[in-house]
């Protein structure tokens, strides 16, 4: 069951990615509007003001079709074959579970306790999907409706129907078989949505009220999770779905960033909701302070190579906000670390809410400035000011707790290891040389899916395979099958997390590229040796 989990949060991941960028362009562009920051040259008559919003506009496609790019990106993540075409099956059968409940309720919305004659939007329960004027059951209802075609999809997307009806194999009949399956669901959503957005208000005013420890237990809980890959199930209501706010905090933040950064009242105050997005500054001042401790307790002979390791685990944690390389570093060698970095995460996210701190930074450096400080400094920034300190001050607690634990528990971090093949070691011109040249001979992507698959058993232990933004994530048959993880470090993972059969492999940002690879190899084996 916990696999599955893995897998289904890992194809979350997929449409989670494109938000960043957006979340960027959309902040920009509402900085660059800005008459307080930009004077005159904002002016809305202006060429300037019209120019950034053509641009803002298409930042916004993100944010305002997140349902749709939720059931045609966990296709992408589910599917065991024919990814594509489980795409396609997806797609039309979320329009068409839309176009039921648009029918139904016009229909029959007194009936159903809908008032299906408003306007939608606000706070009406009604949505457009693809101009379809329909239920806002958000993600959620996109998530449920292409997990369905994906069940379908893997199970009968093979079947062979008799010769006169092989037009409607493949694509053809999981479409079908999710016509009939999207009418009752559409009549059971119609019945029993309406009830659950009561249900979901009223959780909203709850948790929007539960203050400072409610922000403690969210940001400890989507930390320590991480191993699991659980914490999708944490973060992804809070802040993609309905769980606090319409729409989800990213969506709703950057819809009303305008309207904050020209207002001086507390943030805290005007969006209390926000205290669940500050889940992201542990990435930002916390890393920093344990990769200062692994560097001070390294060996001295050790500081200088594992430095640059260092510098660029934390640069991707402060900046894109992705803390894998560092996290799962120590997390391997010393579990109760983890669960500090989990407790001092929450705790100073707790106190920078505590002390007036709300928005959306759940990412890096390079979002939070741009979705926050910059548009918003104007007005609050004493707020932002004293956030920083006491984030530098968390960035000394992490260092001085890490140095001390690492130090009295003997954690074997990078450069501190006793056996002497584990440490790192300096290649000479001739290593690099022929590294280089072995490059040359062999797609990067393909020779590491090519190791990977060796160290995991070989094809035919493969169970399953998908990727989540930094792991290639692999269900084998026989786990004894699988190699040590020193196999895997030298083949350039960052680490693995094995739990019985669910093998995690933590490659970096290249997952996609390497589990494409990874794919083809199972495809056509013998290509592992061309």
């Amino acid at each position: 069951m916990l696999q599955k989990f893995q897998r289904f949060g890992a194809a979350m991941f997929v449409p989670v990615l494109l938000f960043p960028f957006a979340g960027i362009v959309v902040g920009l562009t509402t900085l660059l509007k800005n008459q307080d920051i930009m004077n005159a040259l904002a002016h809305p008559d202006s060429f300037w003001y019209k120019f950034w919003t053509v641009i803002e506009a298409g930042g916004w496609a993100v944010f305002k079709q997140m349902p749709l790019l939720f059931a045609v990106g966990i296709p992408i993540g589910l599917a065991k074959k024919a990814q594509a075409r489980a795409v396609l099956a997806s797609l039309i059968s979320y329009l068409t579970f839309n176009y039921f409940i648009n029918a139904i309720l016009t229909i029959w919305g007194p009936q159903f306790g809908v008032d299906f004659e408003q306007e939608a939007g606000g706070v009406s329960g009604l949505t457009e999907i693809a101009g379809i004027k329909t239920l806002d059951t958000s993600i959620i209802g996109a998530i449920l409706i292409s997990a369905i075609v994906v069940y379908l999809h893997n199970r009968y997307f093979d079947k062979k129907l008799p010769d006169f009806l092989g037009i409607f194999q493949g694509t053809s009949y999981i479409v079908i078989l999710s016509f009939f399956v999207m009418l009752p669901l559409a009549l059971l959503t119609s019945w029993g949505w309406p009830v659950i957005q009561k249900g979901i208000a009223s959780m909203q005013g709850f948790l929007a009220s539960s203050g400072a420890l409610g922000v403690w237990l969210y940001t400890f809980l989507e930390r320590i999770l991480i191993p699991t890959g659980l914490h999708h199930f944490i973060y992804g209501p809070f802040i993609f779905g309905p769980a606090v706010v319409d729409g989800g905090i990213v969506k709703y933040w950057v819809e009303h960033l305008n309207e904050f950064a020209n207002n001086s009242q507390s943030l805290k105050e005007m969006f209390p909701e926000g205290g669940f997005a500050l889940h992201g500054l542990s990435k930002i001042f916390g890393i920093p302070g344990i990769a200062l401790a692994m560097y001070v307790t390294a060996k001295s002979s050790k500081k200088k190579i594992i430095s640059g390791m260092l510098i660029a685990a934390t640069l991707t944690s402060v900046i894109a906000g992705i803390t894998e390389p560092i996290e799962f570093t120590f997390l391997f060698v010393a579990p109760v670390l983890f669960l500090i970095h989990a407790l001092l995460a929450a705790t100073m996210s707790t106190i920078m809410y505590s002390l007036g701190v709300s928005g959306n930074m759940g990412g890096g450096l390079l979002e939070v400035a741009i979705q926050n400080w910059i548009p918003l400094f104007k007005y609050h920034s004493t707020t932002y000011l004293t956030q920083i300190v006491v984030g530098l001050i968390f960035t000394a607690i992490y260092f001085f707790l890490f140095r001390y634990l690492i130090l009295k528990l003997d954690v074997k971090t990078p450069g501190r290891e006793d056996d002497e093949e584990q440490e790192t070691k300096l290649y000479t011109k001739k290593d690099f040389q022929e590294k280089q040249a072995a490059k040359q001979k062999k797609n990067d992507y393909a020779e590491k899916a090519a190791r990977f698959l060796e160290a995991l058993g070989g094809p035919d232990n493969i169970a399953e395979v998908t990727n989540c933004a930094t792991r290639l994530r692999v269900t084998v048959h026989d786990e004894t099958k699988t190699a040590p993880e020193k196999q895997f470090l030298s083949a350039g993972a960052h680490g693995i997390v094995k739990n019985g059969k669910a093998i995690q492999v933590i490659v970096g940002l290249s997952s996609p590229q390497i589990r494409e690879q990874f794919e083809n190899l199972l495809d056509h084996p013998n290509r592992e040796n061309a």
